[in-house]
């Protein structure tokens, strides 16, 4: 049996999409209180009861948190055209080694638009 937790982390950063017509409104440089949301899937430990530790989840994802918050993402090495769905597969790319669990990134640019990127 397996089972699936999330956590959820918040980052404020700026971006400009490169490549949407010039008189597209994310052709400008704009801002976002983006929401990452961690999904991790496996048994449940048979002493612990859980699947991981959610302070692990923590520990893997602060490096990365730092370098996108409060940054321009555009300036971010792969990220250069920064859309959320290129932002999910970054971020699962670069967090999966230290989080093997890891099935599946979340990213929210607002309350209303989510990408999800599942390998």
């Amino acid at each position: 049996m397996s089972h699936r937790i999330t956590k959820s982390f918040t980052f404020d950063s700026a971006h400009w999409l490169p490549h949407v017509p010039e008189t597209h409104k994310c052709r400008r440089l704009h801002g976002h209180t983006y929401t990452v949301i961690l999904a991790v899937e496996g048994p449940l430990d048979s002493t612990l009861g859980w699947v991981q530790d959610y302070g692990e989840i923590s520990w893997a994802f602060a490096p990365m948190l730092e370098t996108l918050d409060h940054h321009c993402l555009n300036e971010i090495d792969g990220l250069e055209n920064p859309t959320a769905e290129i932002l999910a597969a970054w971020i699962y790319h670069g967090i999966k080694p230290k989080l093997p669990l890891l099935v599946e990134v979340t990213v929210c640019e607002t309350p209303r638009t989510t990408a999800i990127f599942r390998p």
